[in-house]
């Protein structure tokens, strides 16, 4: 039998964590939002306050909807504060070696039962289980961003992952109002092996002077209706987690096709990781963003 997930944690009040913590508030979970930062919690609990009052705005959701929500979810500093979570989910910087470490240090405060997943979009789901002490209930749950606004969830099963794990999540996803696509545990699953190779290529026409910013993302809207340029997207994406994808690929799949570009180092090593820190391959800095190059 699946589990019966209540209460849903949350580990990383950033983009995808509050935006997880966000949805599963709305459609009832209580949620617990963790991060060792009060300023990024601050201002995490501030941006989904934000969203829902969008969504109020636009008659997504009710007044009463909105407050409900923001009353299930708890903010916390500690990992402690996740112990009688039924799921937690990981959302922490796309780094495996940081990854684990949390994954180690929250399964010693977690009840036996609990659920673990993690929201990585690209590391493999089997390594990431072997870091904890339950790979059978461990799992990878992918949101895609930004997390109210996208339909989909990939689900990634690890080597060990049991049954009742994967119908667990799959229930607690649909819960969410999000439809599900099973992905095997490969480097950077369905949606990103497709994707990442796309921006890093039109990264590559950029820096080969193929076209320059606006018109490789002009010809990308306008020639194949895409709703943003694959440069402007690695932008929203981040450039650091843009480039984390990649290394995954190249390195997991052994194909030069993967290389990334060393444009895209260059813009990582520079600091510029898009929307994020105000400069990508568009500088947000301005009433309007420019392109950088």
């Amino acid at each position: 039998m699946a589990a019966v997930i209540k209460k849903v944690g949350v580990i990383g009040a950033g983009q995808m964590g509050n935006g997880i913590a966000h949805v599963a508030a709305l459609a009832g979970f209580d949620v617990v939002l963790n991060d060792v930062s009060a300023e990024r919690l601050k201002s995490g609990m501030a941006t989904i306050n934000g969203n829902l009052a969008r969504q109020v705005s636009k008659k997504a959701v009710t007044e009463d909807d909105k407050a409900k929500a923001m009353a299930r979810i708890t903010p916390a500093e500690k990992l402690d504060d996740l112990a009688d979570c039924d799921l937690v989910i990981e959302t922490a910087v796309e780094k495996e070696e940081v990854k684990r470490k949390i994954l180690h240090e929250l399964c010693a405060v977690l009840k036996p039962e609990a659920i673990v997943a993690s929201d990585t979009s690209s590391i493999s789901i089997t390594r990431l289980a072997a870091a904890t002490d339950r790979p059978e209930r461990f799992i990878g749950i992918h949101f895609m961003n930004p997390v109210p606004l996208m339909e989909l969830v990939e689900l990634i099963r690890g080597i060990a992952t049991d049954d009742s794990t994967f119908e667990a999540s799959k229930e607690f996803v649909g819960k969410l109002g999000k439809q599900v696509a099973v992905s095997e545990d490969f480097p950077a699953f369905i949606v990103n092996r497709i994707l990442l190779p796309m921006i890093n290529e039109a990264i590559y026409t950029l820096y080969e002077g193929v076209g320059n910013v606006e018109a490789i993302d002009a010809a990308m809207k306008l020639g194949a209706h895409h709703p943003m340029g694959p440069l402007e997207l690695a932008d929203f994406i981040g450039l650091d987690t843009c480039l984390s994808i990649m290394q995954v690929l190249h390195e997991g799949l052994a194909d030069s096709k993967y290389r990334p570009c060393p444009l895209l180092v260059k813009y990582v090593e520079a600091g510029w990781l898009g929307r994020k820190t105000q400069r990508g391959f568009y500088d947000y800095r301005g009433a309007k963003p420019v392109p950088t190059r």
